[in-house]
């Protein structure tokens, strides 16, 4: 074999070899890695509401559960101005589904008083008021029927209606 064989060979077993961590690389439709960036509750005062779902990890049975109730629901996420926002007390936090830092999952534990091994759906407002909070998993449709009665979600259908 000639040194450049040798050469692609050695790179191609660092690659293959090398430990990567699902937390480090998200694939996208483009298969290229998604960067980690921070989550700040405060950005999504007045344009958002966000729903938080607190669980030890995705292999957790209760968030499980929970994902699968949320998982048909998109367009009501969308509709509603809903963030979803996953915190696991593993390296795999998400926010709509890119991921965040562990910083600000640390800094959203500790907000809500979320221990890591704990699960807990948070609802919070875009005034950033807690409008429920959850032990259990929570069907999507009683999620947003609680948003469909604030007042300014109901502004919100008027408004769109009109357009």
């Amino acid at each position: 074999m000639n040194n450049s064989a040798l050469i692609a060979l050695s790179l191609l077993a660092c690659i293959v070899l090398s430990p990567v961590r699902k937390a480090d690389i998200v694939q996208g439709s483009t298969n290229h890695a998604i960067k980690m960036s921070s989550f700040n509750l405060s950005s999504k005062k007045w344009k958002n509401r966000v729903l938080l779902v607190f669980a030890p990890s995705v292999d957790n049975h209760t968030y499980q559960q929970q994902m699968q109730l949320l998982q048909e629901h998109n367009s009501g996420f969308a509709d509603r101005d809903l963030v979803l926002v996953q915190v696991l007390a593993t390296d795999e936090s998400y926010a709509n589904k890119q991921p965040i830092d562990a910083s600000s999952a640390a800094k959203l534990r500790e907000y809500f008083g979320v221990d890591k091994e704990n699960f807990r759906v948070v609802l919070v407002g875009k005034d950033s008021g807690v409008k429920r909070s959850d032990t259990t998993p929570v069907k999507a449709t009683a999620i947003f029927e609680e948003i469909d009665a604030m007042p300014m979600r109901q502004q919100e259908i008027q408004e769109r209606g009109r357009k």
